[in-house]
């Protein structure tokens, strides 16, 4: 329905994403356990990374050959993957401290962090989807990283729904370490938030990050929505920070395991393309084509149409879902508020959720 994953390589995709999923799960148990384990995964591999992303800038601006066709700086040199990255690498460290409690991640005053550093994130994502509406409306549109994107309503409702989602978040200061010291509990972001926050996330990717949403859109919000469920319950921002962390450190040094290129060469057989791109790859070499080949620069223009046609359905509906959700569950939120006497931004609203239950019996509330 979603995606092209029938016929030769049907199974290595299948493989590959439960591949995707297992390694997500397992690499973010191994970072949330364990302070050596968050030490290594949050701060000594970035700081290599971030060694390795400057000397790549400085090489392909000087012009050395092994910097400028350097996978990195070929096809994930884009605003968006770098803000990605380190934006969420500040939530997973700062989400460290609360749980760890360390210098002023044992400050009342900080607990807000979790959701301004999620709320930084989301308006990332709206960011980009409000691009790709005005750079390409009804129309192709080659992205700074070299995908052809489809513009038009669907950006509109989900970047909506962006918005809708930050206020979706309870309880900013109501975020607890865990007794075991292994987790950040937000209890108030219950199922209700996951649930929403999913189908807008996917949406986004759906729509935005196409050629990578097969493991970005599906693998990467299981892996903490299944731990959340699960076994870890009340620390699902803390796992979605850390794998979504984690992938971004994969992507950015191997963007060829997931990419399709904008001629439609794939560089391994698990890759895989939406709906949208009609007829698959052909459909991404008809519009490589019809742009002028080698010649089509950042911001090129196709119209939709014969070899070049879209099919942009899945996308609205996805991104419709996404703002019907998020609304619905808003206005639940300022009904409770108001029926309660509450403000849902400084006090818990989901109090008689078994899901947020089990979630502050993990709290240690008087930290």
């Amino acid at each position: 329905m979603f995606f092209q994953v029938y016929g030769e390589h049907a199974l290595i995709q299948w493989a590959m994403l439960l591949a995707v999923l297992a390694g997500l799960i397992l690499w973010n148990e191994f970072a949330r356990r364990t302070k050596l384990g968050g030490a290594i995964t949050f701060f000594a591999i970035p700081i290599a990374l971030t060694v390795y992303f400057v000397l790549i800038a400085i090489g392909a601006r000087i012009g050395w050959d092994w910097a400028v066709n350097n996978q990195t700086h070929v096809y994930m040199n884009g605003w968006f993957h770098y803000a990605k990255l380190y934006a969420a690498l500040t939530g997973c460290i700062g989400f460290m401290m609360i749980k760890y409690e360390w210098g002023i991640g044992a400050k009342h005053w900080f607990k807000p962090f979790p959701f301004i550093i999620v709320a930084i994130n989301i308006l990332i994502a709206v960011c980009s989807d409000f691009e790709s509406a005005i750079m390409g409306w009804n129309k192709w549109w080659l992205s700074s990283e070299g995908v052809w994107l489809y513009g038009g309503w669907h950006n509109v409702f989900n970047g909506v729904a962006g918005l809708l989602n930050i206020f979706c978040m309870t309880a900013w200061w109501n975020v607890y370490p865990s007794k075991d010291r292994k987790d950040m509990i937000w209890a108030d972001m219950t199922w209700v938030y996951i649930l929403v926050y999913d189908i807008w996330n996917f949406a986004y990717t759906y729509n935005c990050l196409p050629t990578h949403s097969w493991y970005c859109g599906v693998a990467l919000l299981l892996a903490p929505t299944i731990a959340a469920i699960c076994w870890n319950r009340g620390g699902w921002i803390q796992n979605r920070a850390n794998t979504l962390a984690i992938w971004c450190m994969f992507a950015q040094v191997f963007p060829l395991f997931q990419e399709t290129f904008k001629d439609g060469f794939q560089a391994f057989n698990w890759a895989v393309l939406p709906v949208q791109y009609v007829n698959g790859i052909d459909t991404v070499t008809a519009i490589y084509a019809a742009a002028g080949g080698d010649a089509a620069a950042t911001g090129t223009t196709i119209e939709a149409v014969g070899a070049t046609a879209a099919n942009p359905t899945m996308m609205l509906a996805i991104s419709a879902l996404a703002l019907i959700t998020n609304a619905i569950a808003l206005c639940y939120i300022l009904v409770q508020a108001k029926k309660r006497h509450i403000n849902p931004y400084k006090e818990d609203v989901f109090v008689n959720q078994k899901y947020y239950k089990d979630a502050m019996a993990r709290a240690e509330v008087n930290s």
